[in-house]
């Protein structure tokens, strides 16, 4: 299957900003017969292949959502061992990530997470900040309105006046700042919703949805949707400059 992907060079208008809604390891495991973690350590080992692929095709940021504020009303246990998956992964995949240039950083909050977990991502985000071969941002404990809500909070906290806020204003009090903006956000498991997940940022953003359970995305899947946003006519709002004007 590989062999049959198309490289980097011929994929035109390659977006520089993906983002993925991992969806459907809760269901893939269901259709096995195995517990919802299982689902969910099949969907972290999938991550690996879609970060080397992101680095093949060129792709220069990508965002992954991991773990939402509502999140944390899911069932303790499940919840406890989505925590023990993170520190897992950092531990086994840290230095290999560094090897391969690949910087991470954190959206979100971290206040919540046990102390040992917080200084595990603090220190892989610290030993990574100089990489620049592809920029990882890892949405863990992150909500999109909860997000506004706090780059609203910091703006008040810093005295900013009414006429002086503007979208970039705002832009820059978010978790993202100095981070384009996604081009395209991919939701694998057929849900037709965004979930709460970057809701300023996305605003323009392209959506691909597929009904592959995450876990089942593979390089394949990565490379039919780039290859479906290569066709999109991004006009931002504005008329195309070949349709007739009124």
């Amino acid at each position: 299957m590989g062999s049959e992907l198309t490289s980097p060079e011929t994929i035109k208008n390659l977006p520089a900003h993906v983002a993925l809604i991992m969806d459907g390891n809760g269901r893939w495991a269901k259709n096995r017969g195995l517990p919802r973690l299982a689902g969910h350590r099949a969907g972290t080992e999938n991550l690996r292949q879609i970060i080397t692929a992101s680095v093949e095709f060129g792709v220069q940021y990508l965002t992954i959502y991991a773990f939402s504020t509502e999140n944390w009303g899911r069932p303790p246990k499940e919840v406890e061992g989505l925590m023990g998956i993170l520190a897992d992964v950092i531990d086994r995949e840290l230095a290999e990530l560094n090897k391969e240039g690949v910087q991470l950083r954190h959206i979100g909050h971290l206040e919540h997470l046990k102390p040992k977990l917080r200084q595990k991502v603090e220190h892989a985000i610290e030993v990574t900040q100089a990489n620049d071969r592809l920029i990882l941002c890892i949405a863990f404990n992150y909500g999109g309105r909860d997000e506004i809500v706090h780059a609203i909070r910091q703006i008040i906290s810093d005295g900013v006046k009414p006429a002086e806020v503007t979208q970039e204003l705002v832009s820059r009090y978010m978790f993202t700042f100095g981070i384009p903006d996604p081009d395209l956000i991919i939701r694998t498991s057929g849900e037709m919703r965004v979930s709460n997940f970057l809701i300023w940022q996305g605003a323009y953003a392209e959506l691909y949805v597929t009904p592959t359970y995450w876990p089942d995305f593979n390089k394949d899947e990565y490379r039919k949707a780039l290859l479906a946003y290569e066709q999109r006519d991004r006009r931002f709002g504005q008329v195309a400059e070949n349709l007739t004007k009124d």
